[in-house]
Parts: C-alpha cells; structure tokens; sequence
C-alpha cells in the first residue's frame, strides 16, 4: 500500500488528540514552524520543535523519532505534527515508518485542526 494520506483525514483518538495537543506545545515554546509528538508502544510519548543550527538541521518529527528511539522503544503507536503546511514530505514519514510502518500520522494546523493523516 501506498503511504498516501487520507482524503478525509481520520478522527484521532483522544490519545492522538494529547499528541497534538503536545505538538502544539513544542512549537510555541520554541517558537519553531512545526512541532511533533510520538507515542510509543509503552504509552510514553515524545516531543519537539524543528531544529535549524548551521551544522544541524531536524525536523519537528525527526527531533521527535530520535528521541523516542533514544529513550529505547521499538514501537510507534502514533505520531502527529503541527506545521503550516497540510502534507509530510517523505523523509518525515519515513522516519516513524522505520520504527513503525502502520503507525499513523495525523498532520495538524497551528489551530490543532487534524488535515491530513498518513497510514499504511
């Protein structure tokens, strides 16, 4: 199957929703363009801000991927992310599909407004 996002986008559930509350959050804090959240298998969930460093550059869901693998889970149970735009580019999917093909991603506006979610 195609990673293609849903033509009308998924109601998240209430644990989505927190992840794009968490979202929300990671990017008025750092002020950044995108923020992002990820759940793992265990519940714990994940979040930052897009990173832009002259000799560093992440994105929001990136940041957000690394940290969980970091802290050690083999799962993604969900990700979302707030940004200006209404689609991922490859890259960012891949990044929770190689911890996770069928997790779904919720792509979310400023407002908190769920516009498109990518799943397998």
């Amino acid at each position: 199957m195609s990673d293609a996002a849903t033509s009308k986008p998924a109601t998240p559930s209430a644990e989505d929703a927190k992840l794009v509350t968490l979202a929300r959050a990671a990017r008025a804090r750092s002020g950044a363009s995108e923020g992002a959240a990820v759940r793992d298998g265990d519940g714990r969930t994940y979040a930052g801000s897009a990173v832009a460093l002259p000799s560093l550059s992440l994105s929001a869901l990136q940041f957000a991927v690394a940290s969980a693998v970091n802290g050690g889970t083999g799962t993604i149970e969900a990700a979302a992310v707030v940004t200006e735009s209404d689609s991922l580019d490859a890259v960012d999917r891949s990044a929770v599909r190689d911890v996770s093909p069928g997790a779904p991603i919720h792509v979310a506006s400023p407002a908190g407004d769920v516009l498109a979610t990518y799943a397998d």
